[in-house]
This record gives C-alpha cells, sequence and structure tokens, in this order.
C-alpha cells in the first residue's frame, strides 16, 4: 500500500476517533447538568489535535456554616419506642470425613465441630440519645461449618444493639430489664450451638462413625424498647407555659422557644451544676393538656417520661386567667396515668412575673395552695437563683431519702 492510502486510512480512523471522543463528552457534560462545549481541531505536524472547554452549570459551593437543626427536624430523629425482632445466628455444622495421607490410609475420622451462632447483645450506652439508629430486625452472623483435619468452624459475632440509658425492655407487655447504667449489656438472643463432627462420636465400640450433625437454630424474639427520660427532676406543665425558657434560663440545655404551644416536641435534659460540683439533672417534658392520660395531645407517650424523675416542677402560666387551677388539672392527668405520681416531692413555679397583672395573680394564687410557689421570669432571670437553691434542696432530700444520685 501506498504512503497516501496509509496516510488517508490514519485520517480515517482519526475523524472516527475525535467524533467518538465528542459524543462521550458530551454525554458526561449533559449529565452533570448542562454544558457549554467547544470542540477545536486542527491539524499540527500530521497529527490532529483536539482542546475543549466546558462550563458546567452548577451552583457555586460558598462556606456556609452548619445550620442548627430546627426541632420539627430533631423530633424525626428522636424516637422513644421501638419494636424490634432478633434473630440469633444458627451454629455451622459438623463435618464428616475422615483422614487419609501416604502410608497411613486409615487414620480415623477428623471431622470437626461447627462453630457457634452470633448472639444479640442490647448495650446502654450514654452517647446515644434515642431509640432512632434501632432498626425493626436484626439478624445474627452464622457459625461456619467444620472442616476435615479435626478443623472446626469460627464461632459468629455478637451482634451489639446500643440504646440510651433508661431503655425498659418489655416482652409481651412484661417488663424484662431497666438498662440504667453504662455499659451494661442484657443477653436478648442466644446464637445456637454449632454442630458435632463425627470425629466427636469416635468411640472404642465405633471406630469410624459416620455421623455428623447440624446446627442448632438460633434464638427468636419479639422486644418492644421504651426509652424513658432519666432526670432527677421534670419541668411539668401545660403547653406554652414556658418551660423550655426556663430549662434555658437554669441549664445548660437549649431546646427551641417560640410563642405558641407545642413547641416542644420531645424531652430535653439540662444540667444544674453547684459550686461544689455536685449536678441536678432537669427534664424538659413537652406540654401536657387536659385529657393526656386519654392519649390526647402527646399523651401517654411523654406521661411515661415523667415516671422516672424524682421530684416535679410544676410550672404556672401566670398569664392564664385562673393559673390555680392548671395546677389541679395537672395533678389530675398525672394520678389518672399512675395513681400517686403527682405526690412526689414537688415545688410550684410561677413563670412570667414580667407581666403588669402577675403580681395580683401570684398572691390568689398563694392563698389557694398550701405549698411552697416560687414566683420567676424565665424571660428576665428574675428570682431563678431561688429555684435553684429549691432545686438543690430537693436533690439533697432525695439522696437522704437512698437515692442514688
Amino acid at each position: 500500500m501506498r504512503k497516501k492510502e496509509w496516510a488517508d486510512c490514519f485520517e480515517l480512523r482519526g475523524r472516527q476517533l475525535l467524533k467518538s471522543i465528542q459524543r462521550r463528552i458530551k454525554a458526561v457534560l449533559k449529565a452533570k447538568g448542562g454544558f457549554n462545549l467547544v470542540l477545536v481541531s486542527r491539524k499540527v505536524g500530521g497529527v490532529r489535535d483536539v482542546s475543549t472547554s466546558s462550563t458546567l452549570c452548577t451552583k457555586v459551593r460558598g462556606n456556609s456554616k452548619k445550620r442548627e437543626m430546627s426541632e420539627k427536624k430533631l423530633t424525626r430523629h428522636f424516637v422513644d419506642h421501638r419494636r424490634v425482632k432478633l434473630l440469633a445466628g444458627s451454629g455451622g455444622k459438623g463435618a464428616s470425613s475422615f483422614h487419609s495421607e501416604p502410608r497411613k490410609e486409615w487414620g480415623g475420622p477428623d471431622g470437626g465441630n461447627g462453630g457457634d451462632g452470633g448472639s444479640i447483645i442490647i448495650k446502654a450506652d450514654r452517647f446515644v440519645k434515642s431509640l432512632a439508629q434501632v432498626v425493626p430486625v436484626y439478624k445474627g452472623e452464622d457459625g461456619e461449618s467444620g472442616g476435615s483435619k479435626n478443623c472446626y468452624g469460627r464461632n459468629g459475632s455478637p451482634t451489639y444493639i446500643r440504646v440510651p440509658l433508661g431503655t425498659v425492655v418489655k416482652e409481651q407487655g412484661k417488663t424484662i430489664l431497666d438498662m440504667t447504667e453504662h455499659g451494661q449489656e442484657y443477653l436478648a438472643a442466644f446464637g445456637g450451638a454449632g454442630g458435632k463432627g463425627n470425629r466427636f462420636f469416635l468411640s472404642n465400640e465405633n471406630r469410624s462413625p459416620m455421623t455428623a450433625t447440624p446446627g442448632i437454630t438460633g434464638q427468636e424474639r419479639v422486644l418492644q424498647l421504651e426509652l424513658r427520660t432519666m432526670a432527677h427532676a421534670g419541668l411539668v406543665g401545660f403547653p406554652n407555659a414556658g418551660k423550655s425558657s426556663l430549662l434555658r434560663a437554669i441549664t445548660n440545655a437549649r431546646p427551641a422557644v417560640a410563642a405558641y404551644p407545642f413547641t416542644t416536641l420531645n424531652p430535653h435534659v439540662g444540667i444544674v451544676k453547684y459550686r461544689d460540683h455536685e449536678q441536678v439533672a432537669v427534664a424538659d417534658i413537652p406540654g401536657i393538656i387536659r385529657g393526656a392520660h386519654l392519649n390526647r395531645g402527646l399523651g401517654i407517650s411523654f406521661l411515661r417520661h415523667i415516671e422516672r424523675c424524682r421530684f416535679l416542677l410544676f410550672v404556672l402560666d401566670l398569664s392564664a386567667p385562673e393559673p390555680w387551677t392548671q395546677l389541679q388539672h395537672l395533678r389530675y392527668e398525672l394520678d389518672q396515668y399512675e395513681p400517686g405520681l403527682s405526690q412526689r416531692p414537688q415545688a410550684i413555679i410561677a413563670n412570667k412575673m414580667d407581666l403588669s397583672e402577675a403580681q395580683e395573680k401570684l398572691e390568689t394564687l398563694k392563698s389557694n395552695v398550701s405549698q411552697r410557689v416560687i414566683p420567676v421570669s424565665a424571660l428576665t432571670g428574675q428570682n431563678t437563683e431561688e429555684l435553684i437553691l429549691h432545686l438543690r434542696e430537693l436533690y439533697d432530700g432525695y439522696l437522704q431519702g437512698g437515692g442514688n444520685g
């Protein structure tokens, strides 16, 4: 073939290759959201040179700071009850084999046992805050089968379910365990035992056993996990009474605050720190409404968080027409949920003292109740010191009564 024919052949192949490259570039840029493509082809020294320039139609990413999650978004991640199905791993089957090597053909049985199945363990972790990461079904790892030459199968690794402190484990409505300590473990489902290889059945009566058993199926259970907030004191009140603002004023917690009811959609726990390094945990329980014990409003799903509180702080709204009636309704709802719950050590907090009509209502409130009333303003911080000191008195009384802090 002549030189010119060779050159034409190479030029034709070059054009085909160029078109293929163009199609690929266009497809890639189009998949990325639009493009402005310019292809320039020129012949330099007998070789075609291709250059491309493209401008992707994408948004310019700035150094935007990570925004704090809103209360509604946080609620999606806060889960206080789960129903889980546990399937522990099954044991591996035993092996049936006989040893054989040169000059030792009848070496006898050498089948190893199978490995045990992996168990499922529930573990309390103080760094876990809700049950959102708990999935509906857990399957343990199966044990491996045994092998020849007396090789045992590997055991299945245990599966851990990490839950927050204060998680109650129930089965068919009956409480099994209350997980209150960091690192506490509960063996929820046992892994199945591994099968036996034929070496296990070797005896003087049977020198060549052929028997090998399969592994045992792992335990299967259905459990209910319920998270109940663990705090020394619980702020109990009707919606928009100022519980979240009060928690912000006396602790390091930062719950959402807004001028509408049901701002708080899940419990928040803050810590009050004292000079002697003692710490008291205070929980902001979402607003209770009349009929909460009948599961109205947020209902029973949050009434159960009050069960774990050692003493109660009733927050009354002085902007209401008759704030003293709020106390009666709150105690009624608590007692209907659990008899005697409202009789725990308590304090009555009259909030929103910064309002003009608050002083007059405070005097009427004191005349209608026999307990001590602590007037505060969560907005301005007025008299919060008295509340913090009284909170410490309740805490010290709780410790003297045999509680552990």
